[in-house]
């Protein structure tokens, strides 16, 4: 069998979003994954490789480059691709692109979160952060809550008008304490180490969505939401000795390893047990999504 290549245009205009996480939720039936991840550096310079094998479904590479000095040449400073290996033979199937599986593994992670955690009378959707990531939870959630309305609030707010003069309909707030308590569902893609997310303000019923904290530093929410809420995680494997969202409090004490309800490998504890409920979703990634969302991507593009 010849080798498939995956572009990314070519390769989105085949994909759906409902489709996507109906896919990983069936992944996720599969046997558990293998995951490891490597790291070479040359200076600032860095390679990962992201490695998955999941008995059934195959197994994947996602290398990823990131030379930061590209920036001064306005050349991307993350590069990179996925291989896919077939699960039977382990013969290379597929190169894909890297920005089309990052693009989709990452809103298609909180996105099925949400259908499992939201109310299903969602309306209003906020958006805390106006990056790459942002664009691409406008997409994945108006999939789900078609009948949406989008707020996005970002720091620097020069960038939050520039964000929604993109994107038809777009409100931009002017006070995030404000817009989280009118909104239903609030997902946050920021790089901050300090939470911009309040527990005191959220509301009951809100469903909330943390996709940016990424290291040991890093919180987008503090303690009190974490009290307030029934916690949901995609993977505790790399969410809870990992990544500061839940590393932190857990060390503090502030919460314990049983007030986590679920991973996606118990799929069937995302639930919520009132409509008064907090939910809150600690989207973390791991090599696992992305070998499902590459399998994804290549079963649709082949038709």
């Amino acid at each position: 069998m010849s080798l498939t290549i995956v572009p990314f245009a070519e390769g989105e205009a085949r994909l759906g979003w409902i489709g996507l996480t109906d896919a990983s939720a069936a992944g996720h039936a599969l046997p558990k994954a293998e995951i490891a991840d490597t790291f070479l550096y040359r200076g600032k310079d860095t390679l990962l490789n992201r490695a998955a094998w999941i008995d059934g479904l195959g197994l994947a590479v996602k290398s990823a480059t990131i030379f930061p000095g590209n920036a001064a040449t306005s050349d991307p400073t993350v590069n990179g691709g996925v291989t896919l290996y077939r699960d039977s033979d382990g013969a290379l199937e597929a190169l894909v692109d890297f920005h089309l599986v990052t693009k989709w593994k990452t809103a298609g992670d909180s996105l099925l979160a949400a259908r499992k955690l939201a109310r299903e009378d969602s309306r209003n959707i906020l958006i805390i952060g106006a990056g790459t990531v942002a664009r691409s939870l406008v997409q994945a959630y108006s999939a789900a809550f078609p009948e949406a309305s989008f707020t996005v609030w970002n720091r620097t707010h020069a960038n939050a008008l520039a964000f929604a003069a993109s994107i038809p309909g777009m409100a931009v707030a002017e006070n995030l304490e404000h817009a989280v308590k009118a909104a239903d569902i609030i997902t946050s893609a920021t790089m901050t180490t300090e939470p911009n997310l309040k527990g005191e303000g959220l509301q009951a019923g809100q469903h909330v969505d943390l996709i940016g904290a990424y290291r040991p530093d890093m919180r987008e929410v503090d303690d009190e939401a974490l009290r307030r809420s029934r916690i949901f995680v995609d993977s505790f494997d790399t969410t809870v000795g990992h990544i500061g969202e839940l590393k932190i409090p857990l060390a503090a004490s502030v919460i314990s390893r049983g007030d986590l309800v679920a991973d996606y490998y118990d799929l069937s504890r995302f639930f919520r047990t009132a409509d008064s409920d907090i939910t809150l979703f600690k989207n973390g990634g791991g090599a696992h999504l992305d070998l499902m969302t590459a399998r994804y991507i290549l079963d649709r593009f082949r038709g």
